[in-house]
């Protein structure tokens, strides 16, 4: 059986980024590994194994093009209206918190945030099938 353990993204600005999943996720750095020309940083929150690789390359200047294959990450939480009203506070211009329903029951309820490179973010309430 295969377990996943991480996804890797790259950053423009290190700190920032680092900053961003700290405040929006408490997400701490785990293991960090400089190299000649790049650094690689994994970053893990207290309640999962699964870590986001940040990849920095050093003489990178211009932001990355994400082109139209990424989708997103996504997060579950227990306070979804705690967290955004927290980010929006930060200054970090979460979307607004949809409630989707199928068959007549709610499915789920989220928001999508954008992290300092244009990565986006889906944060959704913990239930159902995202507890």
């Amino acid at each position: 059986m295969a377990k996943p353990i991480h996804s890797m993204i790259r950053v423009l600005d290190g700190d920032k980024s680092i900053a961003f999943y700290k405040d929006a996720f408490s997400m701490s750095i785990k293991d960090r590994y400089d190299f000649d020309g790049f650094s690689l940083v994994y970053l893990r929150g207290s309640d999962s194994s699964f870590e986001l690789e940040l990849t920095l390359n050093n003489d990178r200047t211009e932001p990355y093009d994400l082109g139209d294959g990424y989708g997103h990450i996504a997060f579950c939480v227990k306070d979804l209206d705690g967290l955004h009203a927290k980010l929006k506070a930060g200054g970090y211009e979460p979307r607004d918190i949809v409630e989707f329903n199928r068959d007549g029951a709610l499915f789920a309820r989220f928001f999508f945030i954008t992290d300092p490179d244009g990565y986006q973010i889906e944060v959704l309430q913990e239930m159902g099938r995202f507890g």
